[in-house]
């Protein structure tokens, strides 16, 4: 069983690209594919020895990801900035869920490991790259349940920092919707509990100028490929920004029901500072 996408009581903006938007496609597009596969090809070519030597253990290959998302950016032309302290201690990350550029947002400030549904890895390119990039893949199948945890367990243990996006949805970057908890119920093990934190984060896309603000929104049934075409061709672009918030001891908190909420209320502030004319609400579709 799959969580229901987000969806908008108002449809998309039409994608309609020019000419000029067509170069730009090129422009941009052909140097983010190098860059992104061409970063792809020397991460498995590093892990083939970094792996034996290290098993579960990145101590190479994290820096290729950050190094390619944040170039990434610059290829695009948009603005990246963060505020906040990254988390030192052992534990997880949790992020509202706008678009797939927060996986670059994301990548290129902290080395972390995605958490994703299954589903993705069967995905051409972007489950490609999850994989190579340590994604942790979950089935939303309540006779995994145990082999989950454990999976949840040895990655933490290895200090690896898990992210995921508690909405279990993207939407139009306007809203953040309720964290479900599922996933946090992993961090109250008798083996983790005392020692995880858990870092929110939230991200916030700033549409170019003269475009609607849910610009670089990914919501609903919108393929990926139009989405993709539409930045690429953009006159100008926006731009993200990552607000990291203080991380929460596992400890410090009755169960998971009250992390999440903490976590939420965390990202929907400072989402809703930071997008004034965004919405705070919570309808799912």
């Amino acid at each position: 069983m799959t969580d229901p996408l987000w969806d908008s009581d108002e449809a998309p903006e039409p994608v309609i690209i020019s000419p000029l938007g067509w170069i730009r496609v090129l422009l941009r597009g052909l140097p983010l594919a190098g860059l992104v596969f061409g970063g792809l090809i020397v991460m498995l070519m590093v892990r083939l020895i970094e792996y034996p030597l290290y098993g579960l253990h990145r101590p190479v290959t994290p820096f290729i990801t950050q190094f390619v998302c944040r170039n990434a950016f610059r290829v695009l032309g948009m603005k990246f900035t963060s505020t906040g302290t990254l988390m030192t201690e052992r534990g997880a990350v949790v992020a509202n869920h706008t678009s797939w550029l927060d996986i670059f947002a994301l990548n290129a400030r902290k080395r972390i490991y995605f958490v994703s549904k299954a589903e993705v890895a069967k995905w051409p390119g972007i489950g490609w790259l999850a994989r190579a990039t340590g994604t942790v893949f979950i089935e939303r199948n309540p006779k995994k349940a145990r082999e989950q945890t454990k999976l949840f367990e040895d990655r933490l243990k290895a200090g690896h920092k898990l992210l995921f996006f508690p909405e279990g949805t993207s939407t139009d970057g306007l809203r953040v919707l309720p964290f479900k908890t599922t996933l946090f119920a992993a961090f109250f093990t008798d083996h983790l509990r005392d020692i995880l934190y858990v870092q929110p984060v939230t991200v916030v896309f700033h549409a170019p100028l003269g475009e609607a603000d849910r610009f670089y929104g990914w919501w609903g049934d919108m393929e990926f490929g139009p989405h993709l075409l539409k930045a690429l061709a953009a006159p100008r672009q926006g731009s993200v920004e990552l607000i990291y918030h203080t991380p929460a001891k596992v400890s410090d908190f009755p169960d998971r029901k009250a992390l999440a909420l903490h976590c939420e209320k965390a990202v929907r502030h400072a989402h809703a500072l930071a997008r004034p004319n965004g919405q705070s609400g919570a309808k799912q579709g």
